[in-house]
C-alpha cells in the first residue's frame, strides 16, 4: 500500500526534500531516498511499505534490549525493509538493506497489529529489525491503535531523525532503545554514513522534553569503537547530559555484513566498558550478547542487593516491590514497573497475522 508521507517540502530546483531524517534526500519524480522506502510520486513523498512487514515475532522484552520496562513480558516485534543509515556491521542487514519488496510477506493494518498483540497476551509492540523512523506514518498509526487497546509502543532505533519529525514520532512511543553506535564523528561518518551530533541531539530531546522511558545500546566492535578513551568520553557525556539513571547496554559484536574480517568482541572488552561506565556514575550498566548473569542483572543503587536477576532472557531473582522499590532498603529502581514481573522467559514465537486480520487493510 502506498501512503502519503509527512515532513517534506519542495525546493527551488524542482526536487522535493524529505525531512524525516538528517539525510535530507532530494528527490526527482520516481526517485527513492537512501532508506529505499520513501519515494517521490506525483509531487509528494510517499511511504511504499505502509501496511507491509518482513515478519512478526513474539519476543521477550529484554531482547530489545529493555531491562527496566515491564520485565518478563512478551512483546510483539516487527519491522519492514530499508534503513536510513548504512552501517557496515549491520546484524539485520538482510532486512535493513533489502531492496526486495517481496520480502514484505505479512500485510496488516494498524488495528490488526494492535488486536494481535492483545489477543496473544503481549503488553507492547516493538518497531524493530529496521529503524521505525523510516516508516514513521505506519508506526504512528500503529501506536495510536495500540494505545486505544491498552498496548504500549516501543521504538528500537538509531535516533537518526530530524527535530520536525521526532516530536510526532516520540509523542506516540512509550519506550525506546536508542542505538548509540559509537562516540566519534569519524566512526559515524566512515562506518555508518551518518552524524553523531544528530543522535546526541535526539537523546537530549528524549531526556529533557519527553516522558518516554529509554535505554541506550552500544555494540562494541574490536578496534573500531571500543577504546578506553572513547568509552570514557561516551559515559561521561551520558552522565553530564542524561544523568545517572539511563541504563546502558554494551553488547558483543559478531562478524557480519561488511565486517566479516573483524573478530567477535571478547567478554573482557564488555566488562571494561561496564567498569568505566560505573566509575563515571552510571548506575545501571549491562553486558549483552554473552551469557553472563552477574553482569546482566539489575542491582540496587543504594544497598547493592540484586533486584532483577537475568539468565539470558529468563528472570531468576526478583526483589522489587509492586511499586518498583528495593524490598530490602526501599530505594526506588528507575523504570516502568507494573506489579509482579511477567514469566514469558526466553521464548521466541514467530507469528503470521492472517489469523488476526479482522480489520481490513485500506
Amino acid at each position: 500500500m502506498i501512503k502519503s508521507g509527512r515532513y517534506w517540502h519542495p525546493i527551488e530546483d524542482g526536487r522535493i526534500q524529505c525531512d524525516v531524517c538528517p539525510r535530507f534526500c532530494r528527490l526527482k519524480e520516481g526517485q527513492r531516498g537512501m532508506c529505499f522506502v520513501r519515494m517521490r510520486e506525483q509531487d509528494e513523498i510517499v511511504l511504499t511499505t505502509y501496511g507491509r512487514s518482513s515478519g512478526f515475532c513474539i519476543d521477550p522484552i529484554e531482547k530489545k534490549p529493555l531491562n527496566h520496562f515491564l520485565p518478563g513480558t512478551p512483546i510483539l516485534s516487527f519491522g519492514t525493509a530499508g534503513c536510513n543509515l548504512a552501517c557496515k556491521f549491520c546484524q539485520n542487514w538482510d532486512i535493513s538493506k533489502s531492496r526486495e519488496m517481496d520480502r514484505l510477506m505479512d500485510q496488516a493494518s494498524p488495528e490488526t497489529i494492535a488486536s494481535a498483540a492483545r489477543e496473544t497476551g503481549c503488553h507492547s509492540v516493538a518497531y524493530t529489525y529496521n529503524d521505525p523512523v523510516i516508516f514513521l506514518e505506519y508506526a504512528v498509526d500503529i501506536a495510536q491503535a495500540c494505545k486505544e487497546m491498552g498496548i504500549y509502543s516501543v521504538a528500537v532505533t538509531a535516533g537518526y531523525i530530524t527535530p520536525q519529525a521526532r516530536e510526532e514520532f516520540y509523542q506516540n512511543m512509550d519506550a525506546a532503545n536508542v542505538d548509540l553506535k559509537g562516540f566519534t564523528e569519524d566512526f559515524y561518518k566512515k562506518v555508518c554514513s551518518g552524524r553523531l551530533a544528530d543522535v546526541l541531539e535526539t537523546l537530549c530531546y528524549l531526556k529533557q522534553e519527553t516522558d518516554v522511558w529509554f535505554e541506550i545500546t552500544t555494540l562494541l566492535i574490536p578496534g573500531q569503537n571500543d577504546s578506553e578513551s572513547e568509552l570514557e568520553a561516551m559515559t561521561q557525556w551520558v552522565m553530564e547530559n542524561l544523568g545517572p539513571e539511563v541504563p546502558i547496554h554494551f553488547t558483543a559484536f559478531h562478524p557480519d555484513f561488511r565486517m566479516t574480517d573483524i573478530p567477535r568482541t571478547p567478554p573482557s572488552t564488555l566488562l571494561k566498558a561496564q567498569r568505566i561506565a560505573l566509575k563515571n556514575g552510571i548506575r545501571h550498566v549491562y553486558v549483552g550478547n554473552v551469557h553472563d548473569k552477574s553482569h546482566s542483572s539489575t542491582y540496587c543503587s543504594h544497598c547493592g542487593q540484586i533486584l532483577i536477576g537475568r539468565d539470558w532472557y529468563v528472570l531468576s531473582d526478583w526483589n522489587l516491590t509492586n511499586e518498583g522499590h528495593c524490598n530490602q532498603c526501599g530505594t526506588p529502581c528507575v523504570g516502568r514497573f507494573d506489579g509482579p514481573p511477567g514469566n514469558w522467559g526466553a521464548r521466541r514465537l514467530p507469528l503470521r497475522l492472517a489469523n488476526y486480520s479482522k480489520i481490513p487493510l485500506s
